[in-house]
């Protein structure tokens, strides 16, 4: 019996180091554990943190006649991104790609025309290279019913017609010229305008006859003009590029309002509207 005391010793001895050893290796584990935790908590902050959600405002300088469709875009964006706010200045794309030059703050510039384009990229305010995303072609807007039996593009310089052209320095009013060029004609409006809505206006207001306007335009319109077809059209139809600006103050949330544009519903929303796809 004294013999086995020691060996009792030694084996409760062993048990207590053996339980000790185990508790350690638990403690080690736990604490490895709740490092992965911890360090995989930080991937999943970094990660939430890099694709955090879009908010504040796009400010996008648009062409007028894509008015109808990227107010619609617009619409769209604001719903997927809550906290966003696509605030839009519709105009003349000369009168846009100068204000931008000139400092105006905007996000998005979508222009009617590649040489209004120009004006910007040359100017260094683009951010990357254009994209050219739909396209439009002419169409005579007469008053409803086409009461004047206007049928040609050389119907419009019939004396007596009131007629409105685009401001030849417009997307619109230049595609016109190229158009009368292509058909051999001379025409002189009652006036030219500053967008392709102005002069569309115009005649919806009944205070012209007819205007050489966009399809896009006439379709918008409904029932307030009739639209007619020329085959001089086909000689002036229009590229529309989109671009970031360079000095975006929301690049993040533009970057997402030109993909949304460039994307397949965004090409549904358009050809909607009656643009071409390019």
């Amino acid at each position: 019996m004294t013999r086995s005391v020691p060996r009792i010793h030694r084996i409760r001895r062993t048990a207590r180091m053996a339980a000790a050893g185990a508790a350690a290796l638990l403690a080690l584990s736990a604490c490895s554990s709740s490092s992965d935790t911890d360090s995989d908590s930080g991937t999943d902050s970094a990660a939430s943190s890099s694709s955090a959600k879009l908010s504040g405002q796009v400010t996008v300088f648009a062409a007028a006649s894509l008015k109808e469709s990227f107010t619609t875009l617009g619409e769209t964006f604001e719903k997927r991104h809550p906290g966003t706010e696509v605030t839009f200045n519709f105009s003349g794309s000369d009168t846009l790609a100068a204000g931008i030059i000139g400092g105006a703050p905007a996000d998005v510039f979508a222009s009617a025309s590649p040489k209004t384009m120009a004006t910007v990229t040359d100017a260094g305010a683009a951010a990357g290279t254009p994209a050219t995303f739909v396209r439009n072609q002419l169409e005579i807007a007469t008053l409803p019913g086409n009461p004047d039996h206007v049928s040609s593009l050389k119907d419009l310089t019939g004396s007596g017609l009131k007629v409105m052209l685009c401001d030849r320095n417009v997307p619109c009013g230049a595609a016109a010229q190229k158009a009368l060029e292509a058909a051999g004609l001379e025409l002189t409006p009652v006036s030219y305008e500053q967008d392709v809505k102005a002069a569309l206006t115009k005649v919806e207001l009944k205070e012209a006859d007819a205007a050489v306007v966009y399809k896009t335009d006439v379709k918008a319109a409904g029932g307030k003009v009739t639209g007619v077809d020329f085959p001089e059209s086909a000689e002036a139809v229009n590229d529309y590029p989109i671009t970031l600006l360079k000095d975006a103050p929301n690049a993040d949330a533009a970057k997402a309002f030109v993909e949304l544009v460039k994307s397949a519903e965004g090409r549904r929303v358009l050809t909607g509207a009656g643009f071409r796809t390019p």
